[in-house]
């Protein structure tokens, strides 16, 4: 029986023209494995767009992209589109979710509960991240990880394990990992252009935002607010946030770390991160959102307190069936 793998390896040796794409308001993941399989169609002698509707962030502006990476879609759709990292159509955006099924389509996915929404689907939450099944195709196909591909790799990487401190880091990553340096790539390098581009008006929203810090439920629940008043009186955007709440999952007895913020009038994003068995999927489900174990995201239509109460209700509610 032929894997989603296999089909997806046919699917990028015969297949001629490809729109890749990923989730809105892309991270480390979804961009680098967006770059590195652009790369991989390019050296394949492929017609490649890359799309997201949020375009590049600021903070990825560095990124080696094959081709320019729009935010506006084609008249055509190539014959093939290839959804990255993305759980639910719906967050490719709406113009693409619209037309999603009026071509081929293929869905490579790390996300647990992932529907199966494309013609064919790789969804295996056992991977790190979906950079490194982009690396496993590559490896697949013959094409080395090297340049540019092994950098939109590397990205992927060390953005979903938490420069591999998560328990999503596997042997086979820290493995991927040292091929991609005996490839060539230079962390020292790569980490001055990924780590050391902060603002200072990030470092004060940062300050501001974590001395809010509250716990909740004993101290097993940490939660920090980041309201849009922050970020215009710092001169910052919801970019700056990135990786906030991982500070609080630090805080000795935290099971479960909780951003909260506004973004937009009574609309609230929400962002879970835990560490171990502590699995805050299971908490952001019960409001509709998904995630992966240790790492989750709900888009709430309530005000930032209403969302605060329905988190620590439903975080509550986790805690006594558990």
């Amino acid at each position: 029986m032929t894997t989603p793998r296999q089909k997806i390896k046919e699917i990028l040796r015969e297949g001629q023209s490809f729109l890749v794409a990923a989730h809105a308001s892309p991270d480390g993941d979804a961009l680098g494995s967006t770059a590195a399989l652009g790369h991989l169609l390019v050296q394949l002698g492929k017609e490649v767009t890359l799309y997201n509707p949020s375009g590049v962030p600021n903070q990825f502006d560095w990124i080696d992209l094959p081709c320019p990476l729009v935010s506006e879609l084609p008249d055509e759709l190539p014959q093939w589109l290839i959804a990255l990292d993305c759980g639910d159509v719906r967050r490719l955006g709406d113009a693409l979710a619209a037309r999603f099924g009026t071509t081929s389509t293929v869905n490579i996915d790390h996300h647990l509960g992932n529907p199966g929404y494309a013609d064919v689907n790789w969804v295996d939450p056992n991977f790190s991240s979906v950079g490194e099944m982009v690396a496993t195709l590559a490896r697949d196909l013959d094409i080395p990880l090297s340049g540019a591909l092994g950098e939109g790799v590397y990205l992927a990487l060390v953005s979903d394990t938490g420069y591999f401190s998560y328990g999503n880091t596997h042997p086979e990553t820290l493995i991927l990992a040292a091929e991609l340096l005996r490839e060539g790539l230079d962390p020292e390098f790569f980490n001055a252009r990924f780590l050391n581009q902060w603002t200072m008006g990030r470092l004060k929203l940062w300050s501001r935002v974590l001395s809010g810090a509250k716990l909740h439920l004993d101290g097993r629940v940490g939660t920090i607010r980041i309201t849009q008043d922050m970020l215009d009186e710092t001169g910052t955007t919801s970019e700056d946030t990135d990786g906030i709440v991982n500070y609080i999952r630090r805080v000795k007895g935290v099971k479960a770390a909780v951003s909260l913020r506004e973004d937009g009038p009574d609309r609230t994003k929400v962002s879970l991160r835990s560490s171990g068995e502590m699995n805050v999927q299971a908490i952001a489900s019960r409001l509709g959102g998904g995630g992966h174990k240790n790492a989750a995201g709900i888009l709430l239509t309530v005000p930032l307190d209403e969302a605060e109460r329905l988190i620590l209700e439903a975080a509550a509610g986790h805690f006594d069936s558990n």
